[in-house]
């Protein structure tokens, strides 16, 4: 097949079969592409809707991004994720308008330069939005890439992704660009899928080297294996009397990153002194069932107790913590596992109230 080939087939299948109507294939901007693609990253298309819907209501240019409050930035990317990505949204809104005058360079080696823009998110940008040539290879076109030219090798290899890349240079077309891109994407989501791909109704299954030899599901190398380690932290929910919870902003790096969380304790002998801390005095205690979250390299074993709270003297609030208020809840972003503990505390205190 030559490679001229391949993009018609790509084309013509997208053509009869592509999605045409996500939301930010509608009034297509750099600025919607852009974002689509963040929140894209490592995340379904499914649960991706309504976030960029939501985004979009709240902040619908690159300059209302710039200029909102993190917390505002960060409650609307709660639940989906990686949360850097939603820092270096805005550190990239920021520069886009200060230095570009709130228009995306038109360059994909000035594109990758922004913080949170790889080649091939740069590469979608620009071919997306604008129209410009330029390879891509999300997972979902590395998938298609690996399997047909039954690429072997782990593609997070630089030998390998080099690879990768060359073939995805060669087969991306001149003409209709934009096209090519959306259709590869849509045939590594919805055909080329990890587990059951549907070869029968693929334009490429007649060239597809993993397919020939009966292979599909041996491309991409996966990457080799590693038990993932275990940690374990005691989170106290201290609710006071007025049914609100203590929560504390994170540092602005490492995990969770600017988020407003639960502390953390090694034990719960540790409680006594963070009461103390705030002038408070301990009540009721009630452990409640644990959760664990996992992360991309560790699974962390959460065990909550939500703790009724006393004020005792005067105290004034340190920057970096607040009550937060169950009833009316402030517009702050929160580590998904948090917001679950919250909504937990909120029944429990609810139906103590109504009982």
């Amino acid at each position: 097949m030559r490679d001229e080939q391949f993009a018609s087939a790509v084309l013509e299948w997208y053509d009869r079969h592509g999605r045409h109507d996500l939301p930010w294939q509608q009034g297509i901007t750099p600025y919607r592409v852009w974002v689509s693609e963040i929140m894209l990253q490592q995340t379904q298309v499914s649960t991706v809707l309504n976030y960029f819907d939501r985004f979009m209501a709240s902040l619908p240019t690159v300059e209302a991004l710039a200029a909102a409050p993190e917390d505002e930035v960060l409650h609307l990317w709660t639940g989906l994720g990686y949360y850097t990505r939603a820092r270096n949204l805005q550190k990239t809104a920021k520069i886009v308008v200060e230095q570009y005058a709130g228009e995306f360079p038109r360059d994909v080696e000035k594109l990758v330069e922004l913080p949170g823009i790889g080649l091939s998110t740069a590469g979608a940008i620009a071919s997306l939005s604008m129209g410009l040539r330029a390879p891509i290879l999300d997972g979902n076109v590395k998938r298609v890439l690996a399997r047909f030219t039954a690429q072997e090798g782990y593609p997070g290899e630089p030998k390998v992704a080099k690879q990768l890349w060359n073939t995805a240079e060669r087969f991306t077309p001149y003409d209709r660009v934009n096209a090519y891109t959306q259709a590869m994407m849509d045939m590594g989501a919805t055909l080329c899928t990890r587990s059951k791909p549907s070869c029968l109704l693929c334009p490429l299954e007649h060239h597809c080297e993993a397919h020939m030899l009966g292979l599909e599901t041996r491309y991409p190398i996966p990457k080799p294996r590693k038990t993932i380690p275990q940690k374990r932290t005691l989170m106290p929910l201290l609710a006071n009397a007025e049914g609100e919870i203590l929560l504390y902003r994170r540092p602005s790096t490492g995990l969770w990153g600017g988020l407003w969380s639960l502390p953390e304790l090694d034990d719960f002998d540790d409680i006594a002194a963070l009461v103390q801390q705030h002038s408070l005095a301990l009540g009721t205690q009630q452990e409640l069932p644990g959760l664990v979250h996992t992360f991309s390299h560790f699974q962390l074993a959460i065990e909550p107790w939500l703790i009724r709270v006393h004020a005792y003297g005067h105290h004034v609030a340190e920057a970096d913590w607040l009550w937060y208020n169950l009833a009316t809840p402030p517009r702050l972003g929160l580590a998904a596992p948090v917001k679950k503990l919250l909504k937990r505390a909120a029944d429990l205190i609810h139906a103590g109230e109504t009982s």
